[in-house]
Parts: structure tokens; sequence; C-alpha cells
């Protein structure tokens, strides 16, 4: 995006703020598209784990997707937003069975994760029709945190527990019309990629009334220049070596699902922040910003890189300076980085913020969140307003009034 696009809204709306690029949406949805043409019959459910706001969901239904939903709240606002009942998956875990109740009696798609819930969603009902998620027990991803199908994960049913659902459905106590797998985030190595592959279609076979197999996320994007990232083709090539090999020994087709989250917008995203203050120290220079670990996370939970970008000052000599927010406890955004030169006042643009940004921020330390913003047709508009004093105090109860 354009320096004087990302100066403009910080100028017109204040800082911090999250501002996303539409276009760039776009771009990604489109790049996956034609990627996997090559497909017979498959569909793109957007993450909405990765950025909920309903201006960002309507724009990409719009282009053609579904929604990937984790919380029956997601399920929701995807179905205020427009996305068809069919066209939303709901993958909880761990939830209670109210819930699970609950996305039923709104008609989505249920993809269930363990033999526990499966075992009181079949005593509810007669022969419902239920997805899987199959934990295919290979670690990917590009740290513990986001590495979410190996053995010891909480995620996902063991491919033990694959003989139990066969009963069941012998039974007649479930029909399973899909199966969900989803090893992590970030994941690069295609041995990871190509193993869980063949893992999900080798139990797709020991299931007759399967319509899909969904492969979840995971796809890396790249974070700075020279970056690495998923080979894409690479990856649908080894889907379509199997899902040909299914269809030679079974016969069947199957619709294949797709759910970005991360691929489709994170690099729409871009956090703009202002310099409080350059701190100096014998040791280091701290770049004191206007924001915390509490408006974006990421670099903090999970070691996450984001390049950095002085916005007032961006082709000046370069520094090396400690990027820090305003919380009090460590809340360094980056260390030992080298920035065009720094001054107080200056805003900052920290990059690839669209996914897991602003649905992860917090009002840690009694800080309200900021407003979020989008670029559509080259035009600014405001998709949220920031938070105040009367946001944090607007459902707490004075019990001494």
């Amino acid at each position: 995006m354009d320096i004087k696009i990302l100066k403009e809204a910080a100028l017109k709306f204040g800082t911090p703020i999250y501002l996303y690029d539409l276009k760039i949406i776009k771009n990604q949805f489109d790049k996956l598209n034609k990627e996997l043409s090559v497909l017979n019959d498959y569909k793109i459910h957007f993450a909405a784990k990765s950025l909920s706001n309903i201006s960002i969901l309507k724009f990409i239904r719009r282009l053609g997707a579904g929604l990937d939903a984790v919380s029956i709240e997601e399920v929701k606002i995807g179905l205020k937003c427009g996305f068809l009942k069919d066209e939303i998956i709901y993958t909880p875990n761990g939830v209670c069975i109210d819930e699970i109740i609950n996305a039923h009696n709104l008609g989505v798609k249920i993809n269930l994760d363990s033999i526990e819930s499966i075992n009181e969603y079949c005593g509810l009902y007669k022969n419902p029709s239920i997805n899987l998620r199959i934990n295919p027990e290979v670690y990917a991803g590009a740290n513990e945190k986001i590495s979410v199908g190996h053995a010891s994960s909480k995620f996902g049913i063991p491919i033990k527990d694959i003989s139990k659902i066969l009963k069941l459905e012998k039974e007649g106590k479930i029909n399973v019309v899909g199966i969900h797998i989803h090893t992590g985030s970030d994941i690069l190595k295609n041995e990871q990629l190509k193993e869980g592959i063949k893992i999900i279609f080798s139990i797709a076979k020991k299931f007759k009334n399967i319509k899909s197999i969904d492969f979840g996320g995971g796809i890396k994007v790249p974070y700075f220049k020279g970056d690495s990232e998923t080979n894409l083709s690479n990856y649908i090539k080894n889907i379509s070596i199997e899902y040909d090999r299914y269809r030679s020994v079974t016969g069947r087709d199957l619709k294949l699902i797709f759910e970005p989250g991360k691929f489709l917008v994170s690099d729409s995203g871009f956090f703009i922040c202002k310099v409080n203050y350059l701190k100096s120290t014998p040791l280091k220079s701290f770049v004191q910003i206007n924001t915390g670990f509490n408006h974006f996370i990421r670099p903090n939970l999970y070691g996450a890189y984001h390049e950095i970008t002085n916005l007032s000052n961006p082709i000046d000599k370069k520094f090396e300076y400690e990027i820090v927010g305003y919380i009090c406890e460590k809340d360094t955004f980056a260390e030992k980085r080298r920035i065009s030169k720094i001054s107080k006042g200056d805003l900052i643009c920290i990059r690839n913020a669209g996914a897991y940004g602003y649905n992860m921020a917090s009002n840690y330390n009694s800080r309200p969140r900021p407003a979020e913003i989008c670029l559509y047709k080259e035009k600014l508009y405001k998709i949220r307003e920031a938070e105040d004093l009367n946001s944090l105090l607007k459902n707490q109860i004075d019990i001494f009034s």
C-alpha cells in the first residue's frame, strides 16, 4: 500500500489503527482460486477467527467464499453477514453440548473433534449427519502454539478412535458425510503437508457416505521480502495425486474444502501507531509507541516477525532500535531492528497485521481497543469505532453506587 494512504489514514482517524486493503484480499483470493482450479469441485471457506469484522466478512462472501467458524458466535455473525447455513462449517473444540445443539438448530454443518462429543450428540438426534475432525498425528506449523495436529494435541479425533466411529455409523447412530484435517499454521515443509494429505485420504476410504474432505488452513505467507512461503502448486498437486488415487479405488467424487485465514487477510493489514518517546539506556535505544501487546500480541505470544517501517521518514539512514509498547511488562514488537531514523511523533507501521491482530486484541491495562479502517476502491472507510472509557465500563455493575 502507498505510504501516502497509510499516513492519510493515521491523520484522519488517529492512532493506533488497523487498516485493511480489500484489494489485497481479493488478489489473494484470486491467487488461491487460480491454483485450485485444477481440481474438479472445491470450495474456499474463510477462517473467521483470523479477522471477523463484518465488513471484511461480507466482502469475502461476495468473492464467493464460505465460512469456517470455531464458535457459535462466529456462526451467528456469519449468518448475519449473509452466509447461507450450508456455507458455514462449525468446528468447535471442547465446547459444551448446548453450543453444539445451538449450531444444530441453526442448520449449519457440524464438524466434531472428539468421540465424547460425538457420543453425546448422536444420543440426542437420530442418525445425524456430521463431519469429523481427524488428528493426523503430524507435527507441522511455525511453532508449538500453532501446531495442532500432533499426537499429543487436544484437537481432533485420534486415529485409534476411527474404529469406534465406524461402529457408530454401522449401527445407524451417525452418518459421516465429511472429514476434516488441520495440522497447524504457517506450514512450510511440503513433506508435512503431503503426509497429512495421504492420511486423510486413507481414512476417507473407510467411510462410504462422505461427500467432502476439508484440508483446513495452514498455508504460510511471507512476512518480509525474501521470506519463505508454502509452495501452493506443490501442495495442490499432492492433493490432486491422492484424490485421483482415491477415485480410482472408490469410484466416488468429493468436494474439496480449504479454510484459509492468514493467507487471505494477513498481508492486507497495516497496524499504524505513533512514537511517544525515544528512550536511551546504557545498552539499548528504545522506541516507545502508543500501543502494546494488548492491541497486537503476535510478536510477544508467538515470537512472530513483522516488518516495521517508519512512515514519517522511510528512506533515511537506518539505526538499530528496540520497538516497545506501553504495557506494564515486557512488551516488545522488535529487537535489534534496523529502521530508518526515528523521531518523536513519527508514524510507525507494523505490516502483515491483517490476521490475528484485532481479533486477538484485549483491554489489558484497561486500554481501549483501536478503530478498524478499510481501503475499498481507493477510498478509506471506518469499519469499527475505537473504544473509549465508556466502552470499558459499559457492562460493569457498580454494587456500591
